[in-house]
């Protein structure tokens, strides 16, 4: 919406409605800017305000949607877009200015240093998370691992965190987004302090090439074995490497599934988030990846293997508003759950989208472990 000459104060009514009192762009404007802010939308889901001062700016969305234009107040230094949103979101976003990319200077909940996190006012709590500002500094745990790797090569930083004391092995793939981006080394230990989960040792597993590691492939599994764990087991933090629990999303997620499968004396349980149920072999070279067969190789995996899953525990979860996602997780949640391993499914309130994951991580590790965090 933009100004429209001799309609000023009817449009100023997009920011009142939304609690900004003030000339847009004035001083008291910006001093009770707070946003994003929204208001019921007449389809049942939510119209969301998000701010900008300064230059001309885009909105850009993790997965939810194409990039936002915002619009300009005047000539003030106000921009704003008036986005809709559905019932039960929360999505991960930027402003995109020029060439660069920035978190919300109105928005406190950060995801890294240039990312922010909106949620609509109906999106469920995300019990244990902190809210961290996109200039704080996240904890690290203080041990780390140099692991050189026969099997993938290379060397990379392996973090190991004791939460409450430490106890089975939390394998978190994509380590690196649980330890900059957002805070699983806080949420695990608050959820241990409440008793809500049991100790646990968390390990951050950095990944150097998501797509090669994390396809339907045994290298990275045989490392996990036959590297890391010992790796773990001689470090001197407390950590029961024979109870593990792996915790990926999205191609890590594929990754878990696939190892519970491949390696299930090593792998039975897995919490599952938004797994890339699609993959198949040659699904990355093609113009629509996901255009494939419904549940692509794992789906077929499971087929040819019949009933033999009973020592497998695995918690799937998959945004609700991953409307091409879902297609795929659905078959794979009810071959899994027909080849006798103890399944739950669940939905976020989300994209394909970390923000939206971070409950479900903690729920599902709980579960996997048998802890009461899975009932919620």
């Amino acid at each position: 919406m933009r100004p429209v000459s001799g309609r000023a104060a009817d449009m100023e009514n997009v920011f009142v409605d939304f609690g900004l009192s003030g000339d847009p762009g004035s001083d008291e404007f910006w001093a009770a800017a707070g946003t994003p802010a929204s208001k019921p939308a007449d389809d049942g889901g939510w119209s969301t305000l998000f701010l900008w001062r300064g230059s001309p700016a885009s909105i850009e969305f993790e997965s939810w949607s194409d990039p936002v234009p915002m619009h300009r107040w005047g000539d003030t230094d106000c921009w704003y877009a008036e986005v809709r949103m559905p019932a039960r979101l929360r999505v991960t976003y930027q402003f995109l200015a020029g060439e660069a990319a920035y978190a919300d200077p109105f928005n406190p909940v950060g995801a890294g240093g240039d990312r922010s996190i909106a949620a609509t006012p109906d999106a469920p709590a995300q019990p244990h998370w902190p809210v961290v500002g996109p200039a704080d500094v996240l904890p690290v745990p203080g041990t780390r691992l140099r692991w050189s790797s026969e099997r993938l090569g290379g060397r990379r930083t392996v973090r190991v965190h004791p939460a409450g004391g430490g106890g089975p092995v939390v394998l978190l793939l994509d380590g690196d987004d649980w330890l900059y981006l957002h805070p699983a080394m806080t949420a695990f230990d608050s959820a241990v302090a409440s008793g809500e989960m049991p100790p646990v040792t968390l390990v951050f597993l950095p990944t150097r090439d998501r797509q090669a590691e994390f396809g339907c492939r045994p290298e990275l599994w045989e490392a996990v074995r036959d590297e890391l764990l010992p790796l773990v087991a001689e470090s001197g933090v407390r950590a029961d490497v024979d109870r593990l629990v792996v915790a990926g999303q999205s191609l890590g997620g594929l990754s878990a599934v696939y190892a519970a499968l491949e390696f299930p004396d090593l792998v039975s349980r897995v919490a599952c988030q938004s797994g890339s149920f699609w993959w198949t072999p040659d699904a990355m070279g093609l113009p629509d990846p996901l255009g494939g067969p419904l549940g692509g190789s794992i789906a077929a995996r499971l087929r040819d293997r019949g009933p033999e899953l009973s020592g497998l525990r695995v918690a799937f979860d998959v945004g609700e508003h991953e409307t091409r996602m879902l297609p795929h997780c659905e078959p794979v949640e009810a071959l899994a759950e027909e080849a006798g391993a103890a399944v739950r499914v669940s939905r976020s309130a989300s994209g394909h989208d970390r923000a939206g994951w971070r409950h479900a991580l903690l729920r599902d590790v709980a579960w996997a472990l048998g802890a009461p965090l899975g009932a919620r």
